[in-house]
């Protein structure tokens, strides 16, 4: 299982990065499978750097703040309006309950048909995990001020060149505080892509909102994590602060997430770089 950085950046997006948006890819022995956790704003253009849209296989969101969902009205755009036809089945969407509304609320849609006929929505069910290719993925409950969030493990079982079967696991916090629902999607994880978007001192009065690094890293030693990789970080947190605040509370593997950056998820290793964007065409030349 691998995972690439699409977006990375706390809340909004950043001048090196779009908000929240995570390209996980496995192989089953037959074919690659790409799934998304979250689409957040700005994170659709730079995805297509990495992959065709239309080879998306499904798209798992842990909420639904617009840094977390809002790329979906773009990718709506492109489903609807190809001139070419979209010419896949509808792009399965996994999210809380209020998803498709929202969706077809913030692009102006009536909410029938809204955008089920480019979307195939489907609505969490807190620990009944989903089964997707190679992937099995688990939302549990967590703590933000919205009406549903919800942590992902994602767990992925894939054939090596032995004949053995390999399982990686990889949770992704969302946006939570500290919280026992955070432990659990986090347990025995090869790689941790955990939030730590605040400061300790700086936000000690705001609970139950983010985490600060110091919080990330003791999420991760409750849950036994491999390695924890911090993301979420907005532009106004420093990065070596939230690094710094982490190494005091864990002790594993810990590095922060740069947008773009592709790593193995059992192994953690780092396995490519970002992507430069596309050449602009010139319009005076055919």
């Amino acid at each position: 299982m691998k995972l690439t950085i699409v977006g990375c950046s706390g809340s909004f997006p950043g001048p090196g990065s779009p908000a929240s948006c995570y390209l996980v890819t496995a192989h089953d022995g037959f074919r690659p499978w790409r799934i998304l956790l979250d689409l957040g704003s700005g994170s659709l253009g730079v995805l297509q750097r990495y992959m065709d849209l239309k080879d998306i296989d499904a798209i798992f969101l842990s909420h639904l703040h617009p840094d977390h969902c809002m790329d979906l009205c773009g990718l709506h755009v492109a489903v609807h309006w190809d001139p070419a036809g979209w010419n896949r089945d509808r792009v399965t969407v996994w999210g809380p309950a209020a998803t498709a509304d929202r969706m077809a609320t913030a692009y102006g849609l009536p909410l029938d048909p809204g955008m089920h006929e480019d979307f195939d929505f489907n609505s969490w069910a807190a620990r009944e995990p989903v089964e997707l290719g190679p992937f099995t993925i688990t939302a549990v409950p967590v703590r933000h001020p919205v009406e549903e969030a919800y942590a992902l493990r994602v767990e992925a079982r894939e054939p090596l060149a032995d004949g053995s079967v390999r399982t990686s696991v990889l949770a992704y916090s969302g946006d939570t505080d500290t919280c026992d629902g955070l432990i659990e999607a986090a347990a025995d994880a090869d790689m941790f892509l955990c939030e730590a978007a605040f400061e300790e001192g700086r936000d000690d009065g705001i609970d139950g909102v983010h985490l600060t690094g110091k919080r990330a890293g003791e999420m991760a030693t409750a849950a036994a994590a491999r390695r924890l990789l911090l993301t979420h970080v907005p532009v106004w947190t420093d990065i070596n602060t939230v690094v710094d605040e982490a190494r005091e509370t864990y002790g594993g593997g810990l590095a922060v997430a740069v947008s773009g950056v592709t790593y193995g998820v059992w192994s953690g290793d780092r396995l490519g770089e970002p992507a430069d964007p596309p050449e602009a065409k010139d319009p005076t030349r055919a």
